[in-house]
């Protein structure tokens, strides 16, 4: 990745279209890539991409975090990623043959990433990079982890996988219900490429001065790596 690539993911975790819109309204210019979970999904459908996408967004991530026989995974990813997303997410507790049909089915031009881990459940450095490996070998485009084990992803995988990591919270934040967590500057040091920021940006008394203090800790980092 680039000195100029803005790595911050910031979740959409609304119910409603017209919320979404206008988080993608106040953060268009501050983040790289807008993340559509299962709460939005399921309450809009393929809808919210399109209207996200349509709203000013740099990029599409949709979390769907799938996990079915292999079939039902390669239809499931083809349908979803026609809405026009840039990247989708699969359990790699699926197994190979899994992640391979969500590769298959998200097709060409968009980003599979395996997840490892959820970084609210405590994890074994070795199961993590084992699950990346599976990621790998399957054909993603790359991985979701807590930051906490992507120094030893990296150092496995190489520069083959994108590394995703949840589980980022500013010094002096709140976790919630993260048990694995690292500051932004932290996570960018250990290999990220893109880190999801939501509650601590979302409920800060001024985002847009929450998610510029954030970049300016990611500059900093990327200067001493």
């Amino acid at each position: 990745m680039s000195s100029a690539h803005n790595p911050i993911v910031f979740p959409l975790d609304v119910a409603s279209i017209d919320d979404a819109r206008e988080w993608v309204r106040r953060l268009s210019d501050e983040v790289g890539v807008f993340k559509v979970g299962l709460e939005l999904f399921c309450a809009a459908g393929p809808e919210a991409v399109r209207a996200i996408a349509d709203a000013g967004a740099a990029g599409v991530f949709l979390d769907a975090k799938l996990h079915d026989i292999p079939a039902t995974v390669e239809g499931a990813a083809r349908e979803a990623c026609s809405a026009g997303v840039r990247m989708i997410t699969a359990h790699c507790q699926g197994g190979v043959e899994m992640l391979r049909a969500a590769v298959r089915g998200a097709g060409d031009d968009v980003c599979v990433l395996g997840v490892t881990r959820l970084t609210s459940l405590p994890a074994s450095q070795d199961e993590v990079t084992q699950a990346a490996l599976q990621a790998l070998e399957a054909g993603c485009g790359g991985i979701v982890c807590s930051p906490r084990e992507a120094a030893a992803v990296r150092e496995a995988v190489g520069p083959k996988l994108q590394i995703v990591c949840p589980g980022v919270r500013p010094a002096g934040s709140d976790a919630g219900d993260q048990v694995r967590v690292m500051t932004p500057g932290d996570a960018i040091r250990a290999g990220a490429d893109w880190l999801v920021i939501g509650r601590p940006i979302r409920n800060a008394a001024d985002p847009l001065a929450a998610v510029r203090a954030i970049r300016e800790e990611i500059a900093s980092a990327r200067g001493t790596q």
